[in-house]
């Protein structure tokens, strides 16, 4: 499997695979693949190809076919500039167990490492997914509260886990002294 940073050509392969996903693992995530598909082109190309530099969409392939993806996204904020946020994690079920989501996961937390501002990584995690929430200790990754209630699902409500990571030596320190 190899990971690359999404640029615009992989704008179409990239919705495709989002789509799936948000048809697939719907809770896994916040939006439905009918508001996602309503989105404009636009959209998806801002996702994947930030003119801003505020976000970078990895995408881990196999044969030149996107099979997984997630994206960090950092805070233009003075008071939340330390902290990136990984969202949009998906490897598709064929390749699950092949090292990928790992792999983009490790992707982007080097991105946030470049940043020298950037002492964390956050991400939420939809309660009782177990393989993913096993995929992020696996990444150093802990859990600090669980969201009650954070998304409707046709089952009754979810909560979201709420995880962390520190990414510089300062932070490390301090939270593991």
């Amino acid at each position: 499997m190899h990971i690359a940073t999404l640029t615009a050509s992989d704008v179409t392969q990239y919705r495709e695979l989002m789509l799936y996903a948000y048809a697939t693992a719907p809770d896994a995530f916040t939006s439905t693949p009918e508001e996602r598909a309503a989105e404009p082109e636009a959209w998806w190309l801002k996702r994947v190809a930030d003119p801003s530099g505020q976000s970078i969409a990895f995408g881990a392939f196999q044969n030149s076919q996107l099979v997984g993806t997630v994206t960090i996204e950092f805070s233009v904020k003075p008071k939340t500039r330390h902290k990136a946020h990984l969202i949009g994690m998906f490897v598709h079920e064929s390749c699950r167990g092949l090292g990928g989501g790992a792999q983009l996961v490790g992707a982007a937390l080097a991105a946030a490492r470049t940043r020298s501002e950037v002492r964390l990584v956050t991400l939420t995690v939809t309660e009782g997914n177990v393989p993913a929430i096993t995929l992020y200790e696996r990444c150093g990754f802990r859990a600090f509260g669980i969201e009650p209630m954070a998304i409707a699902t046709p089952e009754g409500f979810k909560g979201k886990v709420h995880m962390w990571i520190p990414i510089d030596p300062i932070t490390m320190a301090s939270v593991s002294g």
